[in-house]
This record gives structure tokens, C-alpha cells and sequence, in this order.
């Protein structure tokens, strides 16, 4: 039987305020360690959180590689594997116009000695991060590859929208990844948005299905991990901003659902609110096996040809994954 703890762990992260998110991610760490984990995620954007204004967080992507070095070291010390959410990178070139997107989003898979085991910049933007992230370029070498780890499973990372992309999946599965890491900042509500009148947890509904639904189609293990809002016990924000539970210093609602999927079990561990918490989960991957057994779809992975040869939109094709 091979067993795997993983520690979700759902950040409330606090805008552009670096050593602040990264203390407390830290001290999260080092709970899961305690417990026993194996495996320590955080979100997407934790360090700084999202503002979608470039001369705000140019000066946080020009400090990734400081904080990747910080995460690496903890990584050593604690003998855990870590994804440390993403990191945003300045990939500017003298080259570029004024207002070309300049900023990549990456996640790292880091070992229990502090090496870099994987890593993946995230190709699906959401339309708010199109003016300024940079996905990487059609045509080039392949976007989804899978990667050895020390746990002693193939994994892979995809990054938040790609959730929506059964294909990006396919791919890392084709690939002999069984156990997909999905950091992720998915939110239920924007500030001012109404609430959404056919059903106010939609967004909910969403990240449940979808994590799931991977989770069967390939059978792997799908590690999501999102950020929070505040917690119950800490309602107030700084500058005299008074931030309920569940929401942010931005006025956000969090969607939360951090979860591990699994074909055959649904969500397991799963932080039903959209506040900060942690959850440590123990996976039994030997149930990877048996639903790989009952469904197949590895085995149609090479016996048919599932690439399929279409062109949408003239935009992407399945072959270049």
C-alpha cells in the first residue's frame, strides 16, 4: 500500500506584502512538517497576491528568485517536497513595447533537498492577467511534462484556468504523471459583483467538478490548492479596513475548496470554506491503480490515438501540448 500526506495548505495572503505572506507560509510549513507531511502546497500568487497593476508587481517578480532560494533552504532543512504556490518572474526583454506583458507565472516542484524537480509556466491565462503575463510561446518545446519526483510518483504542475483544459490533463497523464499539483487564486466574488443570481456557489461548483472529473479521466490524484480569505479569528485589516471572513483586503469573496481528488473517492480533505486553513491529507495511491483497472483511460492513451488532430479557432493545436 503506498500512502502520501499532503498538506493543503489555503493561504489568505495579504496584497503585495511579501515578508508578511511569507512568514506565515512558512510557519504553515513547518505545522505540516510536524504532521507528518510528505508534501507542503500553497497558492497561486501567495507572496503578493493579485493586483492586476504592472508597476505593482514588477518589483515582486524581480524578488522571485530570493524567495525560491528561501523556499528551497526550508525545503532541505525540513527533508519535505514543497510547490510554493507560484512565483511571478520578470521576463521584460530590451526589446519589448512599453506595454508588452512582461511578467511569467511559475511554479516549482522542490525536493526535499532543496533541488528543483519541476517546474511549469503556466500557459492558460485568465483574461485579467492577459495585459500583463506572458504565456509561453505557441510551437515551441512542449508545454506539459511530466517529472520523477522523490515520493516515488511521476507528477506534473498545472496552474489555476488550466483546471478548464481536460487537454493539459491528457497530456501530463500521457506523460506517466499520477499525481497533478494545480496551485490556484480562484475566487468566488469580485469586490461589487453581485451575487450570481442562477447560483451564488457556482464557482464552488466549478472547482468541485472540474478537480474531480481530471481526477477520473486519467486516473491521478489531483492536488488543488487555492488561496483564502481571512480567517474567523482575524477580522480586521491594516489601514482601518475591516475584512470579514472569507474575503480579502480587496473586497474579494474566496471560493477556498483546496482538496486532493481522487478517481473512485471524490474529494478528500477538502476545506469546504473559502477561509485560510490547512488541511494534511493521507492519499492511498494504490487507489490510482485500481481505478486505472475498472476505467482505462491510460490504456486508450496507448493503444488509440487520443491526439486529436483539430485546429480551434486556428489558435492551438492538441499536437503542440
Amino acid at each position: 500500500m503506498t500512502k502520501l500526506k499532503i498538506a493543503l495548505i489555503q493561504l489568505y495572503s495579504k496584497s503585495l506584502d511579501m515578508e508578511g505572506n511569507y512568514a506565515k507560509a512558512e510557519a504553515f510549513i513547518r505545522s505540516a512538517a510536524a504532521q507528518g507531511a510528505q508534501l507542503a502546497v500553497l497558492p497561486e500568487y501567495h507572496l503578493q497576491g493579485w493586483v492586476g497593476r504592472r508597476e505593482a508587481l514588477l518589483p515582486c517578480a524581480r524578488r522571485a528568485a530570493e524567495f525560491l532560494g528561501r523556499y528551497q533552504a526550508l525545503a532541505r532543512e525540513l527533508g519535505v517536497c514543497l510547490v510554493p504556490g507560484t512565483l511571478l518572474e520578470d521576463v521584460s526583454q530590451a526589446s519589448d513595447a512599453h506595454d508588452e506583458p512582461s511578467l511569467a507565472n511559475v511554479a516549482y516542484f522542490l525536493g526535499p533537498d532543496g533541488g528543483v524537480c519541476g517546474r511549469y509556466h503556466k500557459r492558460n491565462l485568465w483574461h485579467p492577467e492577459k495585459p500583463l503575463l506572458r504565456a509561453p510561446a505557441a510551437g515551441g518545446p512542449r508545454h506539459h511534462l511530466a517529472f520523477d519526483t522523490p515520493l516515488g510518483v511521476r507528477a506534473g504542475l498545472l496552474v489555476c484556468w488550466d483546471l478548464s483544459f481536460p487537454e493539459a490533463f491528457r497530456a501530463l497523464a500521457a506523460d506517466g504523471a499520477r499525481l497533478v499539483v494545480v496551485p490556484s487564486f480562484w475566487v468566488a466574488r469580485e469586490a461589487g459583483e453581485p451575487v450570481n443570481p442562477v447560483n451564488p456557489a457556482a464557482e464552488r461548483l466549478f472547482l468541485d467538478t472540474m478537480c474531480v472529473a481530471r481526477a477520473f479521466e486519467n486516473s491521478c490524484a489531483v492536488v488543488y490548492v487555492n488561496c483564502g480569505g481571512a480567517p474567523a479569528a482575524a477580522q480586521d485589516g491594516g489601514a482601518g479596513v475591516v475584512v470579514q471572513p472569507g474575503y480579502d483586503e480587496e473586497g474579494r469573496e474566496h471560493a477556498g475548496v483546496s482538496q486532493a481528488a481522487m478517481p473512485m473517492l471524490g474529494a478528500v480533505g477538502r476545506l469546504a470554506h473559502g477561509r485560510e486553513g490547512m488541511s494534511v491529507v493521507e492519499l492511498d495511491l494504490d487507489v490510482l491503480d485500481l481505478a486505472e483497472k475498472a476505467y482505462k483511460p491510460r490504456d486508450d492513451m496507448e493503444r488509440r490515438g487520443w491526439k486529436y488532430d483539430a485546429d480551434v479557432s486556428g489558435i492551438w493545436r492538441l499536437q503542440d501540448l
